[in-house]
């Protein structure tokens, strides 16, 4: 954290000294733009040109740099707690730095490459092909767009659910420049700092830097220190329980963009940008515990099992409710701790080594890392009063890097470090113009995107008794299109839009697999030969032997779509506009990139979607009540959703042996109607007063489903969508307050009850002593149950809904050249999860990534 935090102060050095140098020129144009009323109109580009907000027939959240920064909101996740039908959540610790992004009901939890998102996310029109590295800072932003629907085509890649755009201030060469810096609970240091500046006629430039660092609020403990008595080793180097904290983050960005106008008709912009982080793993809790934790044993009864980890006096300890600091799972003893905020894991192994597991002990640094840089070029040409053209390319690269210890324990029965790499290149062409007396607006034009990502990991997986390298397994994939889209005023008021899209995709699948030592997995098992082991992951068999015959598997997907949109509009009156759509996307399929078996290298097909939607935009009485108000029916056919087992697989294995588990396959559980509205607002009733708000529903009903396989069944729903989200922000200002103004701010946001697997589950009481899934006794659980004093657990995968609100109270000067701002977040200090991760049926566990408790921050501004 303190390198970053240093990194991040020298960059914003350079932009104070860089204002320093402009001298003169920043104190002759110091002063800053009025604020914008509360329902001014803002500009959109979702169909290629740019638009009244109030004139898109689309369903579109569109927020304003001004409304993001009175809010406090400083990630793009944060930005969905007021769009309806929007679920935006950083990931868990399990998935790295990135986001989970659902709209609609469609969108993606894995940000693995085999996978495209089911929600385009976009920076300054350039697409963004994972969810990692997609959890975006808000710093110096024109506005952030979030279209809901499929957008085939009207975005630069196919966006089945919708897109999540954010646009950057363009320079202006206007000498002006700020820095911020923020200090709150939990050590939070956050220092933003930008400047605006005229190199030359024609040619300006802006720099951005910001530096955000806070400590992690789940502590780790060390159990044998906070349990005396206990048969758990120790795992900390001094008398010190606590071993780390989870959640923290720091990291560094900085962006200079030059703006060239040679002439009235030519705008080129340059763009390059880096984020450099260097986090603590993500908050996570244990939340359910149930595994004897030991491997198989030496002989063909299953006995004698080999320990996960070793107690003090030489017995195995099982992994059970003794672990779960809180819940009704618990049944641990440990006091003088906020028990919901508290992890006993270690990121070690200590299991001691034998012929079958001959790689131990193994430890991991506990982090989640992430650079991530590119640069952009953007030209716009007007070819003539009626034609332009404009030009995007852009290259990209990023590497992520980060540990996860899922239970919660000294117990390793599943610890990971991953590492996914990717490079993107991407070239968009768009043609626009008006002719027949400026009746028919179109726009014409290309888009190619070629990546290669790569994904690599030592996956220790103690509960299934494999312990290997994963990768680096290579990706390349490339999309290429050709997309029109045209509107036609039909008449005063009506107009008449239509769009088409052509798409090529194309993408290959590489395994590698091998032992962590880098030597090639000998197999078939000698189980499966008939020697008398304990299964094929007893001793007696080679190790990792159940991969055999995946390394150097390939695999590949191609395929070509054809989506279109027509969409008709009407002015009523200048305050009211009705409109109705009909569209098709699109998301492609591939190839599950985590078989752990030769049997689950599988394929799945490509998701669609045919939408219908209508709406209208509103502004009444004189323009002091904006009402935006859309309806939609969603064919959803095709639903790519993950998989946590493998049901079709139970007999699977030689012998009528179960590869149902491990299992993260993406499979396409089937297909649903989903309907639905959505309903935002923005009401100034009296000068100074603003109210702001949306409410959401939505109905997800599958029509039919793969339960064989995939365990989903008709009463289920995609997970992270809820059927109720509401928000509402009420802001007031107070002018002539100490020769400034103060404004009071209160912002709430409700969401009823998700669920995080494609399964849902609500409730399932599960015995402590649940046999493992042998021979003898089938079970639907991979391994046997730990015991415990608590002998029924309730295993669930639900977030029952939550409210949280947030308070801003700030004052800014006549001037606008200071500003102070108090802000508390989590308002009511409300327990909850943001993800749960169920594993129970594999590793007999369940954890979860809690929200921050109530925080408080002051930040204080300086413009120049």
């Amino acid at each position: 954290m303190t390198r970053s935090l240093r990194a991040g102060v020298s960059l914003l050095a350079f932009s104070i000294g860089a204002q320093a140098l402009c001298g003169q020129a920043l104190a002759q144009d110091a002063s800053q733009a009025e604020a914008p009323a509360a329902n001014a109109e803002i500009v959109v580009t979702a169909q290629f040109r740019a638009q009244n907000l109030q004139d898109t027939p689309l369903a579109i959240t569109a927020v304003s740099g001004e409304l993001i920064a009175s809010r406090g909101q400083t990630n793009v996740s944060e930005i969905a707690s007021q769009a309806p039908n929007v679920t935006l959540k950083p990931q868990g610790q399990e998935l790295g730095p990135g986001i989970i992004a659902f709209i609609r009901g469609v969108g993606q939890t894995d940000p693995n490459f085999a996978l495209e998102p089911g929600v385009g996310m976009y920076i300054d029109d350039v697409y963004l092909p994972t969810l990692t590295g997609s959890l975006l800072d808000l710093t110096d932003l024109d506005r952030v767009e979030v279209l809901r629907g499929p957008q085939g085509t009207l975005a630069g890649r196919n966006s089945l659910g919708g897109s999540i755009k954010l646009y950057s201030k363009k320079p202006e060469g206007s000498n002006t420049g700020s820095i911020e810096a923020t200090y709150g609970r939990y050590n939070r240091i956050d220092v933003r700092g930008l400047f605006d500046v005229k190199l030359a006629e024609n040619l300006f430039m802006r720099v951005g830097g910001v530096t955000k660092n806070v400590d992690g609020y789940v502590k780790r403990l060390d159990y044998n220190l906070t349990h005396p008595g206990t048969n758990v080793p120790t795992f900390a180097k001094g008398a010190d329980p606590v071993l780390g904290k989870l959640g923290g983050t720091s990291s560094v960005a900085g962006k200079v963009s030059l703006r060239w106008q040679p002439s009235d008709r030519v705008d080129i912009n340059l763009s390059g940008d880096y984020t450099r982080e260097r986090n603590e793993p993500g908050a996570n809790v244990l939340l359910y515990a149930n595994t004897s934790a030991v491997f198989d044993g030496p002989n063909a009864t299953f006995t004698g099992g080999r320990p996960f980890l070793q107690g003090t006096n030489g017995a195995g300890i099982p992994l059970n409710c003794a672990f779960v600091p809180n819940g009704v799972n618990s049944c641990d003893t440990i006091s003088g701790y906020d028990r919901r905020f508290i992890s006993y894991a270690t990121y070690g192994d200590a299991a001691r080594p034998d012929s079958q597991m001959p790689y131990k002990p193994t430890f991991t640094d506990p982090h989640s890392n992430l650079d991530n840089y590119g640069a952009a070029l953007t030209i716009d040409v007007d070819l003539s009063d009626a034609l332009k053209l404009k030009s995007i390319t852009s290259w990209r690269k990023y590497t992520a890097d980060w540990s996860y210890d899922s239970d919660g324990s000294p117990i390793a029965n599943n610890n990971l470090n991953q590492t996914q790499k990717n490079r993107q290149w991407s070239q968009e062409l768009r043609l626009s113009g008006k002719v027949l007396d400026d009746k028919l607006d179109f726009t014409v034009g290309g888009f190619y995107f070629d990546t290669r990502g790569t994904f690599t990991g030592r996956i220790n997986l103690n509960y299934a008794g494999i312990d290997f390298l994963h990768g680096p397994d290579p990706t390349p994939a490339k999309n290429k299109a050709l997309f029109a889209n045209f509107t036609f005023a039909l008449a005063e008021g009506a107009n008449l839009t239509g769009g088409i899209r052509q798409s090529w995709d194309e993408k290959d699948y590489g395994y590698v697999r091998r032992n962590p030592d880098g030597t090639a997995i000998q197999g078939p098992c000698n189980f499966f030969l008939g020697a008398p082991t304990a299964g094929p992951t007893g001793i007696g068999n080679q190790p990792n032997c159940l991969l055999f015959g995946l390394n150097g598997l390939t695999a590949s997907f191609r395929d070509s779509r054809v989506d279109w949109r027509v969409a008709a509009d009407y002015r009523f009156s200048p305050d009211f506009m009705a409109y109705a759509q009909v569209s098709t996307g699109y998301r492609a399929g591939g190839v599950n990139p985590r078989p752990f078996f030769p049997s689950q290298a599988t394929a799945f097909r490509p998701e669609t979607i045919t939408a219908y939607e209508v709406g209208f935009k509103s502004d009444l009485f004189d323009r002091k009540l904006r009402v935006n108000v859309s309806a939609f029916f969603n064919d959803y056919k095709n639903i790519i959703l993950s998989s946590v087992n493998c049901l079709d697989l139970a007999t699977a294995g030689p012998g009528g042996s179960s590869q149902a588990t491990p299992c993260l396959r993406p499979s396409n559980v089937g297909s649903a109607h989903v309907k639905g509205f959505e309903v935002e607002t923005l009401i100034r009733p009296v000068e100074n007063f603003t109210i702001d708000g949306s409410v959401s529903y939505l109905d997800f009903q599958y029509q039919n489903v793969d339960t064989l396989s995939t365990g989903v069944t008709l009463k289920d729903v995609t997970p992270y969508t809820p059927k109720w989200k509401a928000a509402v922000g009420v802001q007031y200002d107070i002018p002539d307050v100490l020769k400034g103004m103060v404004t009071l701010r209160l912002d709430g946001a409700y969401q009823s009850k998700i669920y995080t697997e494609a399964a849902n589950l609500d409730s399932l009481l599960v015995s402590s002593t649940v046999p493992a899934n042998s021979p003898v006794t089938p079970s639907p659980f991979s391994n046997s149950g730990g015991g415990g004093s608590i002998t029924t657990l309730r295993l669930s995968n639900r977030i029952d809904g939550y409210f949280l609100a947030n308070a801003r109270v700030g004052w800014q000067s006549e001037e606008k050249d200071w500003g102070v701002t108090l802000e508390v977040q989590n308002l009511t200090n409300k327990y909850y999860f943001l993800t749960l991760l169920q594993e129970a049926f594999g590793a007999g566990t369940a954890s979860g990534q809690p929200g921050r408790p109530r925080t408080w921050s002051v930040s204080v501004r300086r413009s120049f």
